[in-house]
C-alpha cells in the first residue's frame, strides 16, 4: 500500500488503519477545471495524484487526497506568505466554513474508488493581534486555509459539524470502510 502524499498528517492518521504502507508525493502539476467546485476540485485533484503514482507502481493499493477550505464559494489553499494568511484567517473569522478532503484509492486490479468529505467548521472572532500572534507560530503557512485544527489553530475553533480527522486532512472512517478486505 502506497500513500501519496507527504503530508506528516496524512501518514499518521492512515496509521491509524494500518501500519503497512510506505509513502511516495506525487510531484505533478495540479489541474482543476476553471469553475470547479469545491468538492469537485479535490475529487479531481486527489485522483489525479493516486494515477499518478499508480502508473509506475501497479498491483499495489495508491491512497491519494487533497484537502481545501472554502467560504463564501472561494477555496481558499496554502498561504503565499504571512499577508495572505492574514487575509484567509481574517475572512475565517467569526464566521463558518466548509472543508473539502477529497480521497482516492486504486486498488490494485486498478478499480477506483473516489469520495470527498465535507465538515463545517466555525471560527471564533479573531483580532488582528490573535491572527498576527498566531501566524508568527509558523503553524498556518503550510496548511489550507491558513490553519491547522490539530495544532495551534485549535484555539481559533468554536465548533465543528462532521469528521475532525476530515479537517486533517483524511477521513480515517470513511477510508477505512474503502479499504475493508484489503488491509
Amino acid at each position: 500500500m502506497i500513500l501519496a502524499s507527504q503530508s506528516p498528517r496524512r501518514k499518521e492518521l492512515l496509521g491509524f488503519i494500518t501500519s503497512d504502507f510506505r509513502v511516495i508525493p506525487a510531484v505533478g502539476e495540479e489541474k482543476v477545471p476553471a469553475g470547479a467546485s469545491p468538492e469537485e476540485t479535490v475529487l479531481l485533484l486527489s485522483r489525479q495524484k493516486a494515477e499518478e503514482i499508480f502508473s509506475d507502481h501497479k498491483g499495489e493499493i495508491i491512497i491519494a487526497a487533497d484537502t481545501i477550505v472554502s467560504i463564501d464559494g472561494e477555496i481558499l489553499g496554502k498561504p503565499r506568505n504571512e499577508t495572505h494568511a492574514f487575509e484567509m484567517l481574517r475572512k475565517l473569522s467569526g464566521r463558518t466554513h466548509s472543508v473539502f478532503t477529497g480521497v482516492c484509492v486504486i486498488f490494485g486490479d486498478g478499480k477506483i474508488e473516489n469520495f470527498a468529505k465535507e465538515t463545517k467548521v466555525e471560527f471564533y472572532e479573531l483580532s488582528d493581534a490573535e491572527i498576527n500572534a498566531y501566524i508568527a507560530t509558523g503553524d498556518p503557512m503550510d496548511k489550507a486555509g491558513a490553519y491547522g485544527i490539530q495544532e495551534k489553530g485549535a484555539a481559533n475553533v468554536k465548533g465543528i459539524v462532521g469528521d475532525f480527522y476530515n479537517v486533517m486532512g483524511l477521513p480515517v472512517g470513511k477510508l477505512a470502510r474503502s479499504l475493508r478486505g484489503q488491509i
